[in-house]
């Protein structure tokens, strides 16, 4: 009964002890016992006051949060929106066989003037790149000189599928401009445009596509005992050709996709090696398992009938 009384303290309720008479001097003892006082008016002024303000802020707040909500929410939608533009403006990133270029220079200027799409492409012999490839060097597609690379990066996981060819390369011999060398197909002229010191370029046998059919060549022509120990071995087929141009060596057996470039043929001379006295180098590419979709579609462009042209052009016919 007791817990009752002290909570009766609004206007309005019956007080216990004018219902029970009995109570009364009971009750008449609680508020001096509790020390209780009447509140004076300056305190129900001000309690009366805050009592309007937080009614006030509670209908600001109801309208406020709408519209705080509704700013959260666009600036969630612009952050997703940056987030998506960012990864769309994020370059393309490409492996390539480094007989690929001038081609792919040509191809890639034709590819961001009709996307907008930025390429980021990195040449190198197709073994090493195969190998890189496989210890996480992070790449969307794979150009390759030699398709068994590609075969074995599909099994290893690492791309989607076995990929399409986009040509067939082949060999050619360069010598100086200045060189009187007859540039016959079977190269039987080779041994006498060395002369007594003259060194031979090919790329490294050992990684690179161009530079196991090089040796496949030279073999096959009964040269190549007497050509092994004036070698000069580039770490591609790109870095053979220069050797040629640059005057590093009088003879190379490099790509003819090089060979025709501009840039080398106001240097050099080159002939087309007989395609029989080697194995066919096939050229394959693929995407990685998970390429984005700007990848897959420089990966589709180059499948285009422009850009089999194009390669076609430079050497690189199917």
């Amino acid at each position: 009964m007791s817990s009752k009384l002290k909570i009766c303290f609004c206007k309005g309720l019956t007080h216990p002890a004018q219902s029970h008479p009995a109570l009364a001097k009971t009750a008449s003892c609680i508020p001096e016992a509790l020390n209780f006082k009447t509140p004076p008016p300056s305190y129900l002024s001000v309690t009366a006051k805050s009592m309007q303000s937080m009614h006030d802020f509670m209908l600001h707040r109801r309208s406020f949060l709408p519209a705080l909500l509704a700013g959260g929410v666009a600036l969630i939608a612009g952050s997703q929106a940056w987030a998506q533009g960012s990864a769309q403006a994020a370059p393309i990133r490409v492996a390539a066989a480094s007989d690929l270029k001038f081609a792919l220079a040509e191809l890639g200027a034709q590819f961001e003037k009709q996307t907008g799409l930025k390429l980021a492409i990195t040449f190198g012999s197709s073994g090493n790149l195969a190998r890189q490839l496989e210890q996480g060097l992070p790449m969307d597609v794979f150009l390759s000189a030699d398709e068994a690379l590609v075969f074995r990066l599909a099994k290893g996981g690492w791309a989607r599928d076995e990929g399409v060819v986009y040509g067939t390369g082949r060999l050619a011999w360069i010598v100086p401009k200045d060189s009187r060398a007859a540039l016959s197909p079977d190269l039987k002229g080779l041994t006498a445009a060395l002369g007594e010191s003259g060194k031979l370029s090919i790329a490294n046998p050992d990684h690179a596509p161009y530079g196991r059919a090089a040796r496949s060549a030279l073999q096959n022509t009964g040269v190549w005992p007497a050509v092994q120990s004036r070698l000069v071995l580039g770490e591609n087929v790109s870095q053979a050709t220069q050797f040629v141009s640059t005057g590093a060596a009088q003879v190379g057996v490099v790509a003819l996709s090089l060979a025709v470039a501009p840039e080398v043929a106001q240097r050099t001379r080159h002939g087309v090696v007989d395609a029989a006295l080697h194995p066919p180098i096939i050229q394959r590419m693929a995407l990685h398992a998970k390429a984005p979709v700007s990848a897959q579609r420089f990966y589709a462009f180059l499948q285009t009938n422009t850009a089999k042209a194009v390669l076609s052009s430079h050497g690189l016919g199917q």
